[in-house]
């Protein structure tokens, strides 16, 4: 039976103060040397043992606790990146068949030039500056296990009641999360009844309160290729004759994208937005204000899209938006002589409302793309079925977690939680949403503005990781005292 029932919350921010500054931060440094990249963008990852140097860096800093009763599992198998399991019983007074799905990721998106990150840093090298830690993967995600053991720490300190809790630390979510589905079908009988699921790997509005995300956006992806010579012409001689690859694939994007507007022209993209989550964006547009514009570092002159901000975050989280965001055969400008190109080669990246069906949306895509192509042109469009991610919508918060949720945040940030559907996507949710429907979610994370994960100049802002880390603990704490306590 836990012999404390009240938390001291002080004692406890202390605690995670103290074990981040002097152990967290540290070890997150060495991690972040790590050019650890996730499978998709590093086609020798089974070799070069990066992935496995950074989880082994992780790992031994969970081992180094010495947290009496945790399990510790690091599997590792063929053609298959690795999966950091961790297991904590339930304390006596708690229901020990009620479950606790804590869930991170340390895998990295590529590192961009160096020349892109501000002078000093760099995606490799840790720098501190400002109560900031710079480097590639700090915030997106490698801070999650840390985060999670330390809030597990804190309440254990206190003898607090907690419950039973199992964390999973994976090593392919930049690439979609391939190998998780098989861990969950092996591992789902030490699941049991998950009743409560943590993901510590999303966004926030801004660091000075609790975020909660209601909604993650689903993906749909293709290269789109345009072919009208076997091999590149003089410009001279052939413009005019040969119709340009990028002029007819200018036309081919105007057909899924109205370029002026922005809207996406393709119907299975688009849903209808509940009138709660419209409700919701009033509400965190009221909280952001002009900081949501602040957090991305536009160039010169450049705005957003629109100034309607519980519009422009329907458009982040509830509407489809295309993006281009890869091309081949476009040499660089100081080397491009002058050539008709023979060929033009997109990767488009069409970001979809939670509902909707990705594979769907990816099929009408190429539907659209190949009918008809202008000059008779070679136009095709390459769908791969592991490329396309679901979506997520939370279902509605129990009173329990919503005044948990608001606790956690005032005392710990001092002001209420605000929540907001991300932009993002995070296919493991989807997965636990399906297997466990009855399941309350608390997704939350660090990456506020500026942060730029996958960016230039990521950093993890490390008052905002002490105060989540707090907040999760609290809210571990309710669950144990609300949802859970034994009769």
């Amino acid at each position: 039976m836990a012999s404390i029932l009240t938390m001291d919350t002080n004692a406890l921010e202390t605690l995670v103060t103290t074990t981040w500054k002097d152990t967290v931060i540290p070890t997150l440094c060495e991690y972040v040397k790590v050019p650890n990249q996730s499978p998709c963008f590093d086609a020798a990852w089974a070799t070069n043992g990066r992935l496995d140097k950074a989880m082994d860096i992780i790992l031994k800093w969970v081992e180094s606790r010495k947290i009496v009763g945790l399990n510790i599992e690091l599997i590792r198998e063929v053609d298959r990146t690795p999966l950091l399991v961790m297991e904590l019983a339930a304390t006596s007074d708690v229901d020990s068949t009620k479950t606790v799905v804590m869930y991170g990721h340390m895998d990295k998106q590529p590192p961009l030039d160096p020349a892109d990150w501000e002078s000093g840093l760099g995606p490799y090298t840790p720098v501190i500056r400002d109560g900031r830690l710079y480097g590639r993967g700090a915030s997106d995600d490698g801070y999650s296990t840390f985060s999670a053991i330390t809030a597990l720490e804190a309440l254990i300190s206190q003898k607090l009641s907690r419950p039973r809790t199992v964390i999973f630390i994976e090593a392919c979510e930049e690439s979609g999360s391939l190998d998780l589905p098989y861990y969950v079908e092996r591992l789902a009988p030490r699941l049991g009844n998950v009743a409560l699921i943590v993901c510590l790997d999303s966004g926030a509005g801004n660091y000075e309160q609790f975020w909660l995300t209601t909604s993650l956006r689903g993906i749909a992806e293709g290269v789109l290729s345009v072919k009208v010579l076997n091999e590149g012409a003089h410009s001279g001689d052939a413009s005019g004759v040969v119709p340009s690859s990028f002029r007819i694939l200018r036309q081919l994007l105007d057909r899924v994208e109205d370029s002026k507007t922005g809207i996406v022209l393709v119907p299975e993209a688009w849903c209808e937005i509940p009138q709660p989550i419209v409700d919701h964006a009033k509400k965190s547009a009221e909280a952001l204000k002009d900081l949501f514009w602040k957090g991305f570092p536009f160039a010169g002159q450049s705005k957003p899209v629109s100034t309607d901000l519980p519009e422009v975050l329907l458009n982040r989280s509830w509407r489809p938006q295309l993006a281009v965001i890869g091309a081949d055969y476009l040499p660089p400008t100081a080397t491009a002589g002058n050539v008709l190109r023979a060929q033009t080669d997109v990767k488009l990246s069409l970001r979809l409302p939670p509902p909707v069906d990705a594979m769907k949306a990816a099929l009408a895509m190429k539907k659209v793309l190949e009918a008809d192509p202008p000059y008779n042109a070679v136009v095709k469009f390459n769908v791969v079925p592991g490329d396309q991610a679901a979506g997520w919508a939370s279902p509605l918060l129990m009173p329990w977690l919503q005044t948990a949720i608001d606790k956690a945040s005032n005392t710990f940030f001092k002001r209420p939680a605000a929540l907001m559907g991300e932009g993002g996507s995070i296919p493991f949710m989807a997965m636990l949403g399906e297997r466990f429907p009855a399941a309350q979610f608390v997704i939350t994370g660090v990456l506020g503005p500026n942060a730029n994960a996958h960016g230039p100049n990521e950093f993890l802002d490390i008052k905002m990781g002490i105060h989540v880390t707090c907040c999760v603990a609290s809210i571990l704490y309710d669950f144990a005292t609300t949802q859970a306590r034994k009769a």
